[in-house]
């Protein structure tokens, strides 16, 4: 899935930062667990590798387990969410089901507004 087998015999230390996020990757996603916590997932993943993490952390979703991971990239997440929380300073300042935080607005325009209201 992830196109590393050309690269087997180099140690991992000579990987871009893209190329050890695989093994990473691959190291959470092998023993199929029922929750996975992922922080900044797809950072330094090339779009196909980005793609898979996408794919896969829906079939977990989809067969009822859950993933809760982070990113600064406010559109992967409204895409992919069906739950969000916004953490300012260390507090959770919004939580739940993406479409009753986002209403009519996108993720962004919340998180700026958020961040503007708070100052």
């Amino acid at each position: 899935m992830f196109e590393l087998t050309t690269d087997l015999a180099q140690p991992i230390a000579a990987y871009s930062h893209g190329m050890k996020q695989k093994p990473a990757l691959i190291s959470a996603f092998i023993h199929e667990p029922e929750f996975m916590v992922l922080d900044e997932p797809f950072v330094g993943l090339d779009p196909k590798a980005s793609r898979v993490v996408k794919d896969l952390m829906r079939e977990k979703c989809n067969e009822g387990g859950a993933v809760f991971f982070s990113t600064h990239v406010l559109e992967v997440a409204e895409k992919l969410c069906d739950k969000v929380a916004i953490i300012k300073s260390g507090k959770l300042v919004a939580h739940g089901d993406m479409d009753k935080v986002c209403g009519d607005s996108s993720l962004e325009a919340v998180f700026f507004e958020l961040e503007e209201g708070g100052k």
